[in-house]
């Protein structure tokens, strides 16, 4: 984690590096802390699929399966993710 001073005196949180997630599942209705397998696909770059850089709505690999970034972890300091439901 880094703090950086924002515009107005605002601090943001950087998340540098992150091996887990506050993930939602909304059939259960909970959230919980699961370890990131990898990245799958990153609609922002195809370069950070290879770099396996984290921005708002990638594609994660997790183990209870894949989910989708709903935070941004350069500005929040954490990854928040919704699961995705598997398409049969």
């Amino acid at each position: 984690m880094k703090k950086v001073r924002g515009r107005g005196g605002i601090l943001k949180i950087h998340a540098l590096s992150e091996n887990s997630a506050n993930v939602y599942d909304s059939k259960k209705g909970k959230a919980q802390n699961v370890k990131i397998l990898r990245v799958i696909r990153n609609p922002a770059s195809v370069d950070y699929d290879r770099r396996g850089i984290i921005t708002r709505g990638t594609i994660l690999e997790t183990e209870l399966g894949h989910v989708r970034v709903t935070s941004r972890p350069g500005q929040h300091g954490m990854i928040n993710a919704v699961l995705v439901p598997e398409s049969s």
